[in-house]
């Protein structure tokens, strides 16, 4: 892999010299990092992160967010950069940022306005050079955001014109953290461009990486529009299975002893309840119901969805304190991260699980087998505790099914509960637990 202070590799082509095809990643994390990767498989690829640190950790071979093998990105030709000033003119500029919600539940998009701006000053070193360059978001917004939002942010910051100088694609991001079967060099690619000619390019970038094919959507706001449903849609369905946890619990009847029985019918969708966490489906919703409310409807079904996934971890820490008899005491939660066997941490509804059981004066105790601690602190405020699994607990809850307490098993797990204590299971994984959802 090459080095973020290789010069040779920064420096923008000399005159006379042939312009093979070049693309720039920009933003590396769990989403442009593997996409960088198999890019620079096929093409020319810098990688681009305003994060310092991680451009460094990267060119030690180091991904923290485990997607990526050491032995992957040290035969990796990314070329790795921190600064875009430095990156050479290219032919594609994908933006990979994350789009969040603020406090309110609003869509955040100044990472990936940042990132217009930055790509904005880039593109005349490009059109200079001969390029035509072709600008392609991946990240997940609500319709209308790459025409509407992001291309004049470019124009103001390049000077250029959109659909003359420079031009537009969107392609949705369809990473699944920790999911080593659908990866990006297999999946089905949705591409979309501005024009049909700029729709090929963008066809052929990604058809190059992948052996699903690629779909052409009609236009980029079908693209933008597909993305933000295909989270949504799953959204909707957990709430209906979080919905019925609650009241099957009200009936002293276990949700997973009827699902059991409802998945032998050959059309019943294979959906379970749970904490609704990350980066995707916690978030994407609001992007959609925001832009809804901003035409003036009323999206109830996505907001209800989202209301009751919101609330779950809420349910779940009252319903656990019930189970105690309404007594405070001490608890250990296993796993904090938003799934299993994964470090991310994003958007954790465990946290607000572990918030809950405090304010109800409960002593908590978090251990995570993938999360980092300082992540988990700076996110949080939420201590990791290493040596946690070696005390006894009144309470004992196995959050997110990491492989590393499913391993342990239930016996196992049993051994850190106290005399008199309850062994809760949120995944209805374990089998023996004392309590499950």
């Amino acid at each position: 892999m090459y080095s973020p202070l290789d010069a040779k590799r920064a420096a923008p082509l000399a005159v006379g010299e042939a312009t093979a095809l070049r693309v720039a990643v920009v933003g590396l994390g769990y989403v442009g990092l593997p996409l960088a990767v198999a890019l620079a498989e096929k093409f020319d690829t810098i990688g681009l992160d305003i994060d310092v640190r991680r451009i460094e950790e990267l060119a030690e071979g180091r991904d923290r967010t485990g997607e990526i093998d050491a032995g992957r990105l040290d035969a990796s030709e990314l070329a790795l950069l921190a600064e875009p000033g430095r990156c050479p003119p290219c032919d594609f500029y994908i933006v990979t940022v994350p789009t969040p919600i603020d406090g309110a539940n609003r869509p955040d998009l100044s990472n990936v306005e940042a990132a217009s701006r930055t790509v904005g000053a880039m593109l005349p070193a490009a059109v200079a050079e001969g390029r035509v360059p072709v600008v392609v978001f991946e990240s997940t917004v609500y319709p209308g955001v790459t025409e509407d939002i992001c291309a004049p942010i470019l124009e103001a910051a390049s000077g250029l014109e959109c659909g003359k100088d420079f031009f537009l694609g969107y392609s949705p991001e369809r990473i699944n953290p920790g999911d080593r079967e659908h990866t990006i060099d297999k999946i089905t690619k949705v591409v979309s461009g501005q024009t049909p000619e700029v729709l090929d390019r963008v066809a052929d970038l990604y058809g190059a990486i992948t052996s699903g094919g690629v779909f052409r959507a009609a236009s980029i706001k079908a693209a933008e529009a597909a993305k933000v449903i295909e989270n949504a849609q799953r959204d909707i369905n957990i709430a209906f299975m979080n919905e019925i946890a609650q009241i099957f619990s009200a009936m002293d009847l276990s949700v997973w002893d009827v699902l059991a029985a409802a998945r032998t019918k050959w059309n019943f969708l294979p959906f379970a309840p749970g904490l609704v966490g990350g980066h995707c489906i916690g978030v994407d919703p609001y992007y959609l119901s925001h832009r809804a409310e901003q035409l003036g409807l009323d999206p109830r079904v996505i907001l209800a969805g989202r209301g009751i996934n919101d609330s779950m971890a809420g349910w779940v820490g009252r319903r656990l304190h019930e189970v105690r008899g309404g007594k405070p005491g001490s608890v250990l939660v296993l796993g904090l991260t938003f799934k299993e066997n994964i470090p991310d941490l994003r958007n954790s509804k465990v946290a607000d699980l572990v918030c809950t059981l405090g304010r109800l004066g409960h002593a908590v105790t978090v251990h995570d087998a993938h999360a980092d601690p300082a992540e988990a602190m700076h996110g949080y405020g939420i201590p990791l505790v290493a040596e946690a699994l070696e005390g006894r607990y009144d309470l004992v809850v196995l959050a997110v099914p990491h492989r590393a307490y499913l391993e342990t098993g239930g016996k196992g797990l049993r051994g850190l509960v106290a005399e008199g204590g309850t062994l809760a299971d949120l995944k209805g994984v374990l089998g023996d637990a004392d309590w499950t959802l």
